[in-house]
């Protein structure tokens, strides 16, 4: 049987993203997203689940998106349910990336409430791009429960999913503000004067919280 130059090229890039160098391992994914070929999918979506430089990893994502969705979309769904982490956030990140509405019943409340921050921000990323219409309310609703979690990273990348819902988030957020807990409520003042005020640093407005919620306020007085 003849090789074709074409599969011998596939071959080639294939066996690049196992390389141990970071550096062939990035031109080959930016060689396999350059030349889509559904061979390989499969192994760009393995990779994914363990490969350990991020810049890689973000070419990988890339080299998917340049793949037809039908060929994509079964794989990372199976991967957001992956008992590893690394595998559940990089599917995560790339059907964000991919943007299809297809992929929205995997992004479940299991995943917008992970126990690894990393895996439950990018859901929270995933979840503000891929919500149908008319199911921005019930999010952030599921969006809230998470508020003063984590450190300020976390904490940011929750605000910043929860003010790109936009007016669907008053709600939940006025409720939070009310709750027993300090830190949620800090968390929730924080992301209200967010989303009022879009150029508000994020440090400013949660310290800021923090002093109104330390004075005994909800921070809603005179609203």
């Amino acid at each position: 049987m003849t090789i074709t130059r074409q599969t011998m090229d596939a071959m080639r890039a294939l066996q690049g993203l196992e390389d141990g160098r970071s550096s062939v391992r990035l031109r080959a994914a930016l060689a396999v997203g350059t030349a889509p070929d559904p061979r390989f999918v499969d192994k760009l979506i393995e990779r994914c689940a363990i490969e350990p430089e991020f810049f890689v990893r973000d070419m990988l994502t890339w080299a998917l998106t340049r793949h037809p969705v039908s060929l994509t979309l079964p794989g990372l769904v199976r991967e957001v349910r992956s008992e590893r982490a690394q595998a559940r956030s990089q599917a995560l990140h790339t059907l964000s990336k991919i943007g299809d509405r297809q992929a929205w019943p995997a992004i479940t409340r299991t995943l917008l409430s992970d126990a690894d921050d990393e895996v439950a921000r990018s859901a929270w990323r995933a979840a503000v791009l891929l919500v149908p219409e008319g199911e921005e309310s019930a999010l952030a609703a599921v969006l809230a429960t998470q508020l003063g979690r984590g450190e300020r990273e976390t904490q940011l990348s929750l605000s910043r999913a929860l003010v790109a819902l936009g007016e669907a988030v008053v709600p939940a957020l006025r409720a939070a503000t009310m709750g027993p807990d300090p830190r949620v409520r800090a968390h929730a003042l924080a992301t209200q004067r967010l989303l009022r005020d879009p150029d508000t640093g994020f440090e400013f407005a949660i310290e800021e919280a923090k002093r109104a919620v330390a004075l005994g306020g909800s921070g809603q007085e005179g609203r």
